[in-house]
């Protein structure tokens, strides 16, 4: 949209009335988003920035940020959440379910064919070769991941003391993850009491720092009608929202039975999207105690697998869960041995739909009160509390794989010295070199498929 065309600070669109942006427009630019979103949230977020603020203004800096600063306060994917804000703001309801939809549903579709391929030909020499290198990559992914976030959140020795308490509690003694949120943020509420000073978060992303010019929605443009605060509508979609989750739980159950594969993924993927503080990283060791301790949908090896095709696709790194959930499909044969990708399919979509109704009932019923104030928002004690814990539960994920990759058939096995040396490699590249997911782990897939081809021929 040109220059020309936006509105000024000074001829803001009426407060009844949306910004003028076709409806159209945004949704290729959304379906684009979902195929482009690689990098994680970090640079899913960047790209959304560069996109919207920079280049498109369809948004200011200010707004931006401020929606950003809400959706790093909730559980769930926040660049996911933030797309749906973006486009909620912009086109009511239906634009909020686009946006977050189309930033999905790329991401789904490629890994249904993606596992489709692992769970038929996983065990083909190219393609195991290839997952043998990106499986040490994976671990000093998520090494670098927890140094990401304790660097922010872990600024005294009380938050250091609960990071490390959490990895203890769930590493040593397989506390269940909710337990530790759950005491986490008792910590941070009773802190806040004796120590504020120690609970203080930083804010979030901050505040505006920058100016791009006059923005569809600008700093001062009024709120939109459908935007404003008002009970009645948050009751409204409270309502609606519990009602499309209980009829498909309901009707999951009446199908299956409450037992039933499918039904317990709704439940579980349910309860896993309420616990999505601090990312993805976090919660995976809930979803690996669940998905392959309890129900057994999958073996640890094949977790680690999952988490290695999530880095390589677009969209949320939550959408592991569409793995877990059609490995799960597919090692159960729900629907017979004769339709294993019907199974995995069907599987994937319902671990999908659970996981990311929450995100969008967050945003839709939170998003009036978001915009009763642009003030920034504040993270609240328990939050920075259940934050540190967070950073200890990564790292006890980052062990758990090292231990899976280094020691494939256990400490009574031989080292894989060879999964070491990528490892390290890897980490430098992360911490000193500061390279890329995508292109780390395009080196270290080639590089195990190196090796895979080199192993007969050294003998």
């Amino acid at each position: 949209m040109s220059d020309n065309t936006q509105s000024t600070p000074n001829t803001v669109p009426p407060a009844e009335t949306a910004p003028n942006i076709a409806f159209a427009e945004a949704f290729w630019f959304w379906l684009k988003l979902g195929f482009i979103s690689f990098g994680g949230p970090a640079g899913q977020i960047a790209i959304m920035h560069q996109e919207l603020v920079e280049k498109r203004r369809w948004i200011s800096e200010k707004r931006y940020l401020h929606a950003l600063n809400y959706c790093m306060v909730l559980p769930g994917p926040e660049a996911q959440q933030l797309a749906t804000y973006i486009g909620w703001l912009m086109h009511r309801t239906w634009g909020g379910i686009v946006a977050g939809g189309l930033f999905v549903l790329p991401s789904l579709f490629i890994l249904i064919g993606l596992t489709w391929i692992y769970m038929a030909y996983g065990n083909a020499p190219a393609v195991a070769g290839v997952l043998y290198g990106i499986k040490p990559a994976v671990t000093a992914i998520v090494v670098f991941a927890a140094y990401r976030i304790g660097s922010r959140a872990l600024n005294n020795s009380v938050l250091w003391a609960i990071a490390a308490a959490a990895f203890v509690a769930i590493f040593a003694f397989s506390v269940p993850f909710p337990l530790i949120v759950l005491a986490a943020g008792l910590i941070g509420y009773i802190g806040s009491r004796i120590a504020p000073d120690k609970f203080r978060s930083g804010g979030g992303h901050g505040a505006a720092k920058k100016h791009f010019g006059p923005a569809m929605i600008d700093d001062d443009t009024p709120t939109p009608a459908h935007a404003r605060f008002s009970w009645a509508r948050i009751g409204t979609l409270t309502v609606i929202g519990l009602v499309i989750w209980g009829v498909a739980m309901g009707l999951l159950a009446a199908r299956y039975g409450w037992d039933g594969a499918l039904t317990q993924m709704g439940w579980f993927f349910t309860k896993a999207a309420l616990l999505t503080f601090g990312g993805a990283y976090a919660v995976l060791p809930y979803v690996y105690q669940g998905a392959v301790d309890h129900y057994q949908w999958l073996t640890g090896t094949q977790m680690i697998d999952g988490l290695a095709l999530g880095e390589t696709t677009p969209g949320p790194l939550i959408m592991v869960v569409a793995f877990v959930g059609f490995v799960g499909g597919w090692t159960k044969a729900l629907f017979g041995p004769d339709a294993l990708l019907l199974a995995g399919a069907a599987a994937a979509t319902v671990a999908t739909f659970f996981t990311f109704l929450p995100s969008f009932l967050f945003i839709l019923i939170g998003g009036p009160v978001v915009e009763s104030t642009h003030g920034e928002l504040k993270f609240t004690a328990p939050l920075t509390g259940i934050t540190a814990a967070v950073v200890g539960v990564i790292l006890s994920l980052a062990v758990f794989f090292a231990y899976h990759v280094l020691w494939v058939k256990g400490l009574s096995g031989p080292f894989d010295w060879m999964s070491a040396v990528i490892g390290i490699a890897a980490g430098i590249a992360l911490f000193k070199f500061k390279v890329g997911i995508i292109q780390l782990i395009a080196v270290c897939a080639g590089l195990g498929l190196a090796i895979s081809f080199a192993r007969p021929i050294l003998g």
